[in-house]
C-alpha cells in the first residue's frame, strides 16, 4: 500500500453507486473503496421487479446482477450492506454509519459519492398502514408483495397511480390472475406523455379488462377481515384484496441536507457539470440529483437508470483524475411495456412545452413498423414536437408494438445532438421488409413536420377541432363513402379524395375548409388539391380520425370489479352466446394486417360476398379501430358480429354470414326507423305541437331529429344571449323577430299577444308543461336539434344565440336523417 493511497466512500448501490465503485477500481488499483448500502443488496434489476411479481420471471435469483460478496471480491471493494450512513461531517471528511445490529461508528474519506436514490411517496391517508397495502421500490418490497400473494387469494388488485411502474404492475398482476383497477388523479395515465398519446393506452388497457378510474383521488383505506376498501373523495368505494401505491417518488436528500450541502430549486441535490456538489470533496449521482435539462436549461429531476449509469462512469473518472469529464444532462428517454403495447418517450412533450411557454408545433403519424406487405406489420403511432422557427426537434413519443425501442433511441440521439426535423429525413436506415419500410416511420415523421414547417400543409389539431364552432367552417371527410357510413365527425360532409377535383363546386371557397381522413395522409393530399384551386384557408387534421376519436373518447367510470373472477375473452363469450353455427362450421380467415383503413373493412366485405350463409369469417388487422368498424358494418348489413379479441397488437373480429331472410329481418323496418320533423314556423301552437310529437316519438325509443329552419329558429334561441356583432340586416331581423321562445305568438286569435299569454296561463292551470319545459324534455330524451345554416345566414342569427345543444347543418344533414326515417313532418 502506498502512503498516498486514496479512500473513496460510496453511499448507495445499484445503478449509481455500484457502477461508480466498479469504474473507480478499473481506473486505479491503488485505492481503498468502501460501498455502504442500508439494504441487503447492492446490484439488482429493480426494473425487473414487477415481472417477478407477475410470474413472468420465475426465479428470484435472476434479479440479482451481482451478490455483495461476488462484487466485493471481483473488484476488491469493501461492501458493507445493512449499513446506513446517517451523518456527514464535511469539515472532518467523515461519515457516521449505523449497522443493523444497532452499532454506530465512523469512517473518514478523501472523496465521497452520494447515490441515495429516491423514496416512494406515501401520503398520510387514513388506513394507509393496513395489511395488504404496498409500495414497490426494492427487493424487500418485492418479497413482501410476493409473500402476501402466496398467502392470500388476490383476485382484485387496486393500483393507485397510473405511471410507468403502476401500469407495469397492472399487467403483471393481471398476468398473475387478478382483476386490476388503476386509480389516477389526473385525466390520463402516463403523465409524461401527451393526452392524445395516452388515450391510445387507455383504449388498450380497457381491451385488457383493466378498470380505469381517471380524475379520481383516494382519501383513505379501511380493512375488514380479508377485504380492503379503497375510499375515493368522490364517494366511490372499491373493494379489493390488495392495493399497490405507485403515486411517485421523491429525491432522497435528507442526508445531504443535514450535512449542509446545497439543494436546487427542484429540491434535489445540486451538482455542477462535473457532478460535484457544493462541497468539493463530495459528488452525487442518480435519482437524488437535479441537473439542467439540455433543451430548456432549467433544472429537473430524472428518475431513470440509464442516466444514473452514465453519471456513475463520469463521476468515477472525475473523482480519480480530477474534474475533466462533463455531464451533458438527460432528456428523459424512457420505455415501458403495457400488456401488448410498448410506450416510449424522449425529450419534451407538447404539454411541457406549453407549460413553459415555449412555442412549438407537432406532427402525428400512424405507420406500420415494417413493410405492410410483409406478414406481421403492426401499427406504430408517433408524435414529435419541434420549434416553429427552425424545426429543432424537442421531443418524440411512440405507442406501438414492434420496433418502438429502435425508433425512440434514434429520436433521442437526434435531440441530444440538436437535430432538426429535416435531419430526421437524412437518417440512413437499414431496410429490409421484415424490419422497416423504404420510408422509415422516423423519416416520415420528419417529412410531415417539414410540410408543416414550410406551410406546405396547415395543421389542424384535435383539440382545436373539438373546441371549434363548426358552423364557421366547412368540415370535409375525404374518406370513402363506406368509411363515412361507419362513423364520422358531427357536421362533416363526405367528399372522397378521389372525387375531390370533380366536386370542388360543393366546397365554398369563401370560408375556411377543414379536412380529415383516417390517419392524415389523404387529408394532406386533398389540401394540396384545394390550395392549387385557389382555396386560401385549408387545414388538415393531424393524426386523422384515429387520433381525434381516441383523444375525444369518453372514459366511463367503472362500476367496480366483476362479481366473478372470469377473465375469458370477449370472443369466447360471443361465440358461446351469439353464434348460430354448428360446432363444425367452417371458418374463413382473412389477413388484413399492415393495411391502413379502409383496407381491412374492404377486405372483410369482399370476403363476406363470397361466403355462404352460416359460414364464419375471421379477420385479423393491425388497425385498433377495426373491430368497432366491423361491428358497425354488421349492424348496417344484418350479418352477425360474434366477437373480438386482441393478440399482441393484432385485432381479430369474428363474423357470421346470415341468410338473406335473416339479413332482411335484421334490417331497420319502417316501424323501427327514426322520425324527422321540420319546424318552419315560430307560431306558439305549432311549436308546442312539434315538441309534443318529438317527445312522444322519443319515448318509444326511436331516433328523433328536428330541423329548425327560417322562423323556426326562434324556438331555440337562448333567453339570455351574449352580445354578437351583426351587420345592419342582421340587426333589423333581430328587432323584428321574437327575442326567444317566450315571445312566440299564436297562429290564430293572438290578439296582439293576449292570446299567447292566455294559452300559457291555461296550460299552467291545467298542469300542461310549458313550451320551454317540453323543449328541455326533448333535449333530455336525446332528440337531435339541427339549425339550418342557410336560414341563419339569411336572417342574421349567430350560433352563440342558439341553445348549446343545437348542432348546425344544411340540406345534406336533413336528407341523411330523412333517409333513415319513415316519418317526415313539415310544420
Amino acid at each position: 500500500m502506498t502512503a498516498n493511497k486514496k479512500k473513496y466512500i460510496i453511499v448507495g448501490g445499484v445503478a449509481g453507486g455500484a457502477t461508480a465503485a466498479a469504474r473507480i477500481r478499473r481506473m486505479t488499483e491503488d485505492a481503498e473503496i468502501i460501498l455502504f448500502d442500508k439494504g441487503a443488496y447492492i446490484s439488482y434489476a429493480n426494473c425487473g421487479l414487477p415481472y417477478y411479481i407477475g410470474g413472468v420471471i420465475d426465479e428470484r435469483d435472476r434479479l440479482f446482477v451481482q451478490t455483495p460478496e461476488a462484487f466485493g471480491k471481483r473488484f476488491n471493494i469493501d461492501v458493507r450492506t445493512l449499513s446506513e450512513v446517517t451523518a456527514i461531517d464535511t469539515a472532518a471528511k467523515q461519515v457516521t454509519i449505523h449497522t443493523a445490529d444497532g452499532k454506530d461508528y465512523t469512517e473518514t474519506y478523501d472523496k465521497l459519492l452520494l447515490s441515495p436514490g429516491a423514496s416512494p411517496v406515501v401520503p398520510p391517508l387514513q388506513g394507509i398502514d393496513s395489511e395488504g397495502i404496498f409500495t414497490l421500490r426494492n427487493v424487500n418490497d418485492t418479497d413482501r408483495i410476493k409473500a402476501y400473494m402466496n398467502s392470500h387469494q388476490v383476485k382484485r388488485a387496486v393500483i393507485v397511480g397510473g405511471g410507468f411502474i403502476g401500469l407495469e404492475m397492472a399487467e403483471n398482476l393481471s398476468h398473475a390472475g387478478a382483476q386490476v383497477a388503476v386509480v389516477e388523479m389526473a385525466d390520463q395515465v402516463m403523465s409524461p406523455i401527451d393526452y392524445s398519446m395516452a388515450s391510445l393506452v387507455h383504449d388498450h388497457l380497457q381491451q385488457q379488462n383493466v378498470k380505469l378510474y381517471l380524475k379520481q383521488a383516494v382519501e383513505g383505506f379501511s380493512r375488514e377481515g380479508e377485504e380492503l376498501t379503497v375510499h375515493f373523495k368522490s364517494g366511490i368505494r372499491l373493494k379489493a384484496d390488495m392495493v399497490l401505491l405507485s403515486i411517485g417518488v421523491r429525491a432522497e436528500t435528507r442526508l445531504a441536507q443535514a450535512a449542509g450541502l446545497r439543494l436546487g430549486e427542484m429540491r434535489g441535490i445540486w451538482v455542477d457539470e462535473y457532478l460535484q456538489t457544493s462541497d468539493e470533496n463530495i459528488y452525487a449521482v442518480g435519482d437524488a440529483i437535479e441537473f439542467p435539462h439540455p433543451i430548456t436549461g432549467k433544472p429537473w429531476l430524472n428518475f431513470l437508470a440509464g442516466p444514473a449509469n452514465r453519471q456513475a462512469r463520469i463521476v468515477a473518472d472525475n473523482m480519480v483524475l480530477g474534474n475533466k469529464e462533463k455531464y451533458e444532462g438527460a432528456i428523459g428517454t424512457a420505455i415501458a411495456k403495457v400488456f401488448d403495447l410498448t410506450v416510449a418517450l424522449t425529450g419534451l412533450p407538447a404539454k411541457r412545452l406549453k407549460q413553459m411557454d415555449i412555442p412549438y408545433l407537432s406532427a402525428t403519424i400512424h405507420n406500420g413498423a415494417h413493410a405492410g406487405y410483409y406478414p406481421g406489420s403492426l401499427q406504430m403511432d408517433i408524435k414529435i414536437t419541434f420549434s416553429p422557427e427552425n424545426g429543432k426537434l424537442y421531443g418524440a413519443q411512440i405507442v406501438g408494438y414492434d420496433g418502438v425501442d429502435k425508433r425512440i433511441d434514434e429520436y433521442a440521439m437526434a435531440i441530444k445532438n440538436g437535430a432538426t426535423v429535416r435531419d430526421l429525413t437524412r437518417l440512413e436506415h437499414a431496410y429490409a421488409p421484415p424490419f422497416s419500410s423504404a420510408k422509415d416511420p422516423v423519416a416520415i415523421s420528419g417529412y410531415v413536420a417539414g410540410n408543416i414547417l414550410t406551410d406546405k400543409m396547415t395543421p389542424l389539431y384535435w383539440r382545436e377541432l373539438k373546441e371549434a364552432d363548426i358552423t364557421k367552417v366547412t368540415l370535409v371527410d375525404v374518406r370513402t363513402p363506406d368509411e363515412y357510413a361507419l362513423g364520422t365527425i358531427s357536421g362533416a360532409v363526405n367528399i372522397p379524395l378521389d372525387d375531390m377535383r370533380e366536386r370542388l363546386s360543393e366546397i365554398p371557397n369563401d370560408r375556411p375548409v377543414w379536412l380529415f381522413c383516417g390517419v392524415g395522409l389523404r387529408g394532406y393530399l386533398a389540401s394540396n388539391i384545394l390550395k392549387a384551386n385557389g382555396y386560401k384557408v385549408v387545414r388538415n387534421l393531424i393524426g386523422g380520425l384515429k387520433t381525434y376519436k381516441a383523444a375525444t373518447a369518453t372514459i366511463e367510470t367503472p362500476d367496480g370489479f366483476d362479481e366473478t373472477d372470469k377473465m375469458s375473452s370477449e370472443i369466447a363469450e360471443g361465440q358461446t352466446e351469439n353464434s348460430s353455427c354448428a360446432a363444425g362450421s367452417s371458418v374463413v380467415k382473412v389477413d388484413a394486417c399492415g393495411i391502413q383503413c379502409p383496407g381491412p373493412i374492404m377486405k372483410m366485405k369482399q370476403a363476406m360476398d363470397g361466403l355462404n350463409a352460416g359460414q364464419q369469417l375471421e379477420v385479423r388487422a393491425t388497425d385498433a379501430a377495426f373491430p368497432r368498424d366491423a361491428e358497425a358494418w354488421c349492424r348496417t348489413t344484418g350479418n352477425k358480429f360474434l366477437g373480438k379479441r386482441s393478440e399482441s397488437g393484432v385485432y381479430i373480429a369474428i363474423i357470421e354470414k346470415t341468410t338473406p331472410c335473416a339479413i332482411e329481418a335484421s334490417r331497420p323496418h319502417p316501424h323501427d326507423m327514426g322520425k324527422t320533423l321540420i319546424l318552419f314556423s315560430d307560431d306558439l301552437d305549432k311549436t308546442l305541437a312539434t315538441f309534443v310529437l318529438a317527445n312522444g316519438a322519443a319515448a318509444t325509443g326511436k331516433k328523433v331529429s328536428i330541423f329548425f329552419t327560417f322562423w323556426g329558429l326562434n324556438a331555440i334561441k337562448k333567453a339570455h344571449k351574449p352580445r354578437v356583432k351583426k351587420d345592419i340586416f342582421g340587426r333589423m331581423f333581430g328587432w323584428m323577430l321574437p327575442k326567444d321562445s317566450s315571445k312566440l305568438a299564436l297562429s290564430k286569435m293572438n290578439m296582439m299577444g293576449i292570446g299567447a299569454k292566455m294559452m300559457r296561463y291555461l296550460m299552467e292551470k291545467k298542469g300542461v308543461d310549458s313550451l320551454e319545459s317540453l323543449r328541455q324534455q326533448a333535449i333530455d330524451n336525446g332528440v337531435e336539434f339541427i339549425a339550418c345554416q342557410m336560414s341563419m345566414d339569411v336572417m342574421g342569427v349567430n350560433r352563440e344565440e342558439l341553445l348549446d345543444n343545437v348542432t348546425i347543418g344544411g340540406v345534406a344533414s336533413y336528407m341523411e336523417r330523412a333517409d333513415q326515417a319513415n316519418v317526415n313532418l313539415f310544420i
